[in-house]
């Protein structure tokens, strides 16, 4: 009776274990794509940005004459908003798997690298009438440096104490390093800022502020950029990172004002907070976004080779902008 028994089908555990993988997929996926959607806070900060744009907009773009605090803010406001533009290169992108995950930290790290050099020489290389310190600016530039790692540093040992952050729908290791990209990016934006709202205050103001803030809102959009590049691989949607990329430029509207009305007051500090974010922005770009870039790559040769890339292509577009500037 035994032999005659039916024995149990070897087919069932593979369907049933098939059944439970599809399962998990298809919940994954519902989670990414959750994840992925615009929330309704971004549609309505987007809306307010427009709103903001029409109704801040001056009565003649081109200053005649000394420019008003109007012209001032709505041309760092603009500039600001240049830095959402970033995210255009990679609107038709696919999803990332996690070989090209590395590969666009890679070239973020590269680009935030240049973009720190250059915030270091220009802050060494500081040179205004109207600087009353006795410091030099090669000094105040390294001792802001050296304040930017010991306040990245710090915030870093800050985050990681705290598991419960959620950013965007990240949480955990991905939410704290979207944090500090952030970080960094809006740092180096209090900078831009009081330089733009410098150029406005000289003799040639209306000229020499409406250039600068051009030549920013072009340096925005690789900046961008480079904060889009860490987001999107994330599941974060387009939209939403663009609002990112744009609220990490919001200090260059904030401080272009008060460093135009007290423009003797924040000259000295320039180099200061120019070697703040250098050495604020390097950190992250070695220590964060190489690292994790060697690691998703599994090759220092193609991590290096691209994040190279990446560094020189900034500085060749950061050079065309400066030679523009000086003619």
């Amino acid at each position: 009776t035994s032999s005659s028994s039916p024995s149990p089908s070897p087919s069932l555990p593979p369907i049933v274990e098939k059944e439970s993988t599809n399962t998990k997929v298809a919940s994954e996926s519902e989670g990414h794509a959750e994840i992925a959607e615009t929330s309704t806070i971004t549609i309505i900060s987007m809306i307010l940005i427009a709103v903001i744009s029409i109704f801040t907009y001056p009565e003649s773009l081109q200053p005649v004459g000394r420019p008003t605090v109007n012209h001032v803010w709505y041309f760092g406001w603009i500039s600001a908003l240049s830095t959402g533009l970033g995210v255009l290169p990679l609107i038709f992108s696919p999803d990332f798997n996690t070989y090209w995950v590395g590969v666009t930290n890679a070239i973020a790290a590269g680009m935030m690298i240049a973009a720190s050099y250059s915030l270091v020489i220009e802050g060494c290389i500081f040179d205004e009438e109207d600087d009353s310190s006795e410091i030099s600016s090669s000094t105040r530039t390294i001792i802001g440096a050296i304040l930017g790692l010991v306040f990245i540093l710090g915030t870093k040992s800050f985050l990681e104490k705290h598991e419960e952050l959620n950013v965007a729908g990240l949480h955990g290791a991905d939410a704290r390093k979207v944090l500090l990209i952030i970080f960094v990016m809006t740092l180096h934006s209090f900078s831009e800022g009081i330089g733009i709202g410098v150029s406005f205050g000289g003799s040639n103001g209306s000229e020499l502020g409406v250039f600068i803030s051009a030549s920013l809102a072009v340096h925005n959009v690789p900046e961008g950029l480079a904060v889009a590049i860490v987001l999107l691989p994330r599941k974060i949607s387009k939209l939403t990172a663009s609002l990112w990329c744009i609220v990490t430029s919001l200090p260059q509207p904030l401080m272009a004002v008060p460093a135009f009305l007290f423009v003797h007051a924040f000259i000295p500090f320039l180099p200061v907070g120019l070697g703040f974010a250098g050495g604020a922005m390097a950190w992250v770009a070695v220590f964060e976004l190489l690292v994790e870039a060697y690691e998703d790559t599994e090759s220092v040769l193609i991590t290096g080779a691209i994040s190279s890339l990446s560094l020189f292509a900034m500085l060749a577009l950061q050079g065309v902008i400066d030679d523009e500037a000086r003619s």
